[in-house]
């Protein structure tokens, strides 16, 4: 069975729908999910957040619908990260309410600690920094992606736990120029490469080692740049719209959106337009890629999909195109990302207004979907609704879910696979 995990960020709450009955179970009150660090899949039925009420991360199991752990870190919650075993999580922070960076605090637990879960935290540099954890074969380490000026920080596990209380600095003797508008970070423990978009393209860093080394740069080869990633391990592709004209927000109305897709042992990219207005986020089925799109014209869901034999690699992945400089390899054209279907949604009431920027006092949409079948679960921000599509049948109608909370900003949506036996995209959505 799966759960789809709905949280109310707004009304101080998070909820948990049965996808089988399309049926919202639980509903508790007194969480703040910090929305931009999302919620992160650990496999084994569990799943964790930040709490920003209670200043903790909330290790839950979605079956059980029980908290399985509550661990102090530092808030609010700007990235939330793993290491391939889910034992290590890592937890920067952001804003708040506050319009300057301020916080340096980044936050390390250790699920599996003798007694009981153990929590750090060190400062390192104020600035919302990315947070991705490594691990496997090699020794875990944090690593971070700071702004202004852009770097990746690697910071040793282990020195992060034994630093101890009162939050004490700790830097990496060297760290590793990139770009300074980086937003949006993806890992792949196999070749032990990060990710991170940024205006350049996407930039490609070695981070198993103490020091990341840049392995170079995937243009975007369209119109604008990425603002979120995510990652397919099984598939090996890293997703992400590129929004054209971010810079002027208060046009999203007329901002260009393209879908993107690379599979990182081929080096394939591939590309479809999307329309105008604003995509937030967006989700991978089992063979597609769901995209929600707000505009004032009408709203719209739009599923792609992927050639299923894409990123087959018969040698070692370790060994494979990954594991080469990015910049070595010319770009290569992959088969063409076909729409499966549309299907046109209700609009908000709070919907984003022309010429006034889309975070400003208005609604959205969340969106997640199954990694087994092609159902996809978007919300009505505002209403209190989630819909549940199968988008395997482009004439499926949506089954609309009733939930006590309103939804304001559009919550947040997490689709738990019960029967992951472990995480796989390795961050936080």
């Amino acid at each position: 069975m799966d759960v789809l995990v709905v949280a109310d960020q707004r009304g101080e709450a998070i909820g948990f729908i049965d996808t089988d009955s399309a049926s919202l179970t639980d509903w508790w009150r007194g969480q703040v999910v910090a929305e931009h660090a999302g919620i992160l899949p650990l496999g084994g039925g569990k799943c964790a957040w930040v709490d920003d009420a209670g200043g903790a991360l909330v290790v839950v199991d979605v079956l059980a619908r029980e908290v399985r752990e509550r661990v102090s870190v530092a808030i609010p919650g700007e990235h939330l990260a793993c290491d391939p075993s889910g034992r290590f999580l890592g937890v920067s922070t952001g804003l708040g309410a506050s319009w300057e960076p301020w916080s340096d605090l980044v936050s390390v637990v250790d699920l599996d600690a003798p007694e009981r879960p153990r929590s750090r935290r060190v400062r390192t540099r104020a600035g919302e920094p990315g947070v991705i954890v490594t691990g496997g074969v090699h020794p875990p380490r944090v690593v971070l992606r700071h702004r202004e000026p852009g770097a990746l920080e690697s910071l040793d596990v282990a020195e992060i736990l034994r630093v101890g209380v009162h939050c004490p600095e700790l830097h990496a003797d060297e760290i590793l120029p990139i770009g300074d508008t980086g937003h949006g970070d993806v890992y792949d423990p196999v070749s032990g490469q990060m990710w991170v978009a940024t205006d350049q393209g996407l930039e490609c860093s070695d981070v198993i080692g103490v020091v990341p080394r840049a392995r170079g740069v995937r243009p975007w080869e369209a119109p604008g740049r990425a603002y979120f990633l995510r990652f397919c391990p099984s598939r090996r592709i890293i997703v992400a719209v590129l929004r054209q004209g971010g810079d002027a927000p208060r046009d999203w109305a007329d901002w260009e959106n393209t879908l993107w897709v690379h599979t990182i042992d081929t080096g394939q990219t591939r590309t479809a337009p999307l329309g105008k207005g604003l995509i937030f986020r967006f989700a991978l089925t089992a063979t597609g890629i769901a995209v929600a799109r707000v505009h004032p014209e009408g709203d719209d869901l739009a599923v792609f999909d992927l050639d299923a034999a894409e990123v087959q690699v018969e040698n070692d992945p370790a060994m494979s195109l990954a594991a080469q400089t990015v910049g070595e390899r010319a770009p290569a054209a992959g088969v063409p990302l076909g729409l499966r279907g549309t299907w046109s949604l209700a609009p908000m009431d709070r919907a984003p207004r022309p010429g006034v920027e889309p975070w400003d006092n208005a609604d959205r949409r969340a969106i997640a979907a199954s990694a087994r079948d092609e159902r996809v679960a978007l919300t009505r921000g505002g209403h209190g609704e989630v819909l549940l599509i199968d988008t395997a049948n482009p004439s499926a109608s949506p089954v609309t879910i009733r939930v006590p909370g309103a939804l304001r900003d559009g919550g947040h949506l997490s689709w738990i696979d019960a029967a992951a036996p472990a995480p796989g995209d390795l961050v936080g959505r």
